[in-house]
């Protein structure tokens, strides 16, 4: 961002850190090609957005939402303070509620 977008008061867009559970990533791992991809750029799109259109906080937990990439759920958690995502699963919508 140029520092004249700075000087009209526009507020600087922090890029948030994604982390990956050790889960999540074997979980990611196993899943086919094609479905990495749109896995991979989802998550990457919550680094300028973390909670974009469509995501779902999850009930009783504090912090943790949900989003859909088809079939699959992808399950984080933010945190605001450190500018943080740490994805915690990457699960078919038939398993990821267990």
């Amino acid at each position: 961002m140029l520092k004249s977008d700075f000087d009209k008061g526009n507020p600087i867009m922090v890029k948030y850190e994604i982390t990956l559970a050790g889960s999540a990533e074997k979980e990611y791992n196993l899943l086919p090609k094609n479905i990495q991809v749109r896995i991979t750029k989802e998550i990457d799109s919550l680094q300028e957005n973390p909670r974009p259109y469509g995501i779902v906080k999850l009930k009783g937990k504090e912090d943790i939402f949900r989003i859909r990439v088809g079939d699959y759920r992808i399950i984080y958690c933010i945190n605001d303070k450190k500018h943080l995502i740490d994805v915690i699963y990457i699960r078919h919508r038939r398993e990821v509620y267990r």
